[in-house]
């Protein structure tokens, strides 16, 4: 009695294993769909695209194609965007294949977890001309269920691509486009000192500058400064009239650079500066006098040294400013004040005569 118990229960367990696996398998691609083992986004369509919109977990962002092909951040104040990032979001998808078709069951969509991840593409007019939906990732980690737009039917594609939905993070945080190569000329404004201008006639030629008797321009150091003026990036924005872009006004450092081709940028640092307060010490409270005739009335108390408290340095803006009327950066600075890391503003020359060294032969 045992022993057939334990055969229905064994023959029962098979026919259970059998129909799992017929329900589970993946089904073969339909032979009328020619995505299969193509690019998840084809080329062409790609370069029609001229709206991108990324989302996942209730958040997207916006990017748009001018008229003049320049890439704008709609969705954080029409900033330039970063080209090489959307790029490489594009070449992603083109490299990802559609490994197979998966299903066009709708119970069984519904365990892949198609939520409002998704990257969708529009053209010129507006109409949305392509969209891909992600599920959720296979068990392997290697690649992603998707599905084109509202279609009930999944695929799968060995997919790798993060959707970031960050605004900012897609905005081009470059605020100068110029090479070093480019600068033909380099002003460095100090505070209380004249500024010191500095030359060269061709890239690879030295630089020159009037120098001060008994000494020479630093050639490391022009190039230092020059480097660093034209890899300034952005790390922050603020509304333009934010009190702590006023506050930062009053105290500015400018700079100029000129390229060969005659074009300037003006770049200007400001910063308020960090200031130190006395401390408002708290009333005495009062006591009553008591007669000493031990203590000398002529004697008085040693004042106490005043305590100060220090508020530190604001942060620092730059505001850029191109000869170039059509340049980007010109329309950008209309939009917000920008901000960039207090190490770049702090590692420029703090006097003219940094600037400048004692020859060697005259020491």
């Amino acid at each position: 009695m045992k022993i057939r118990t334990l055969v229905i229960t064994v023959a029962v367990l098979v026919v259970l294993s059998v129909l799992a696996y017929l329900g589970n398998r993946p089904e073969a691609a339909p032979s009328s769909d020619p995505r299969v083992g193509k690019p998840l986004l084809d080329a062409d369509t790609a370069t029609k695209a001229a709206r991108i919109v990324v989302s996942e977990k209730g958040k997207s962002v916006e990017l748009d194609r001018g008229a003049d092909g320049t890439w704008r951040v709609a969705s954080y104040y029409g900033l330039p965007a970063d080209f090489e990032k959307i790029a490489h979001l594009v070449q992603d998808l083109n490299e990802a294949k559609l490994d197979r078709f998966v299903t066009s069951s709708a119970d069984r969509l519904a365990h892949m977890e198609f939520g409002d991840s998704s990257i969708a593409l529009g053209d010129s007019s507006g109409k949305q001309i392509w969209s891909v939906s992600f599920g959720k990732a296979a068990e392997s980690g290697n690649g992603k269920f998707v599905r084109f737009g509202t279609e009930n039917a999944s695929f799968f594609s060995s997919l790798h691509v993060w959707l970031d939905t960050d605004p900012k993070s897609w905005a081009d945080t470059r605020l100068v486009t110029a090479k070093t190569d480019d600068v033909a000329s380099v002003e460095i404004g100090f505070e209380g000192e004249a500024p010191v201008l500095a030359s060269r006639a061709t890239k690879n030629a030295a630089w020159m500058a009037q120098a001060p008797a008994g000494s020479g321009l630093s050639q490391e150091k022009i190039s230092s400064v020059v480097s660093s003026l034209t890899a300034l990036r952005f790390s922050d924005t603020v509304p333009v009239d934010d009190p702590s872009v006023a506050q930062a006004a009053g105290h500015t450092r400018s700079f100029k650079l000129t390229t060969f081709d005659g074009k300037t940028l003006s770049i200007a640092f400001s910063r308020k500066p960090e200031e130190r307060k006395p401390k408002v010490a708290p009333s005495p409270t009062p006591t009553p006098a008591v007669a000493d005739a031990k203590t000398d009335a002529k004697t008085e108390a040693k004042p106490a040294e005043p305590e100060f408290d220090t508020i530190p340095a604001g942060a620092v803006f730059i505001r850029v400013t191109s000869s170039d009327a059509h340049a980007p950066v010109n329309e950008a600075m209309k939009q917000r004040a920008f901000q960039i890391d207090d190490f770049t503003f702090t590692s420029l020359p703090q006097k003219a005569g940094d600037l400048f060294k004692v020859p060697k032969a005259a020491k």
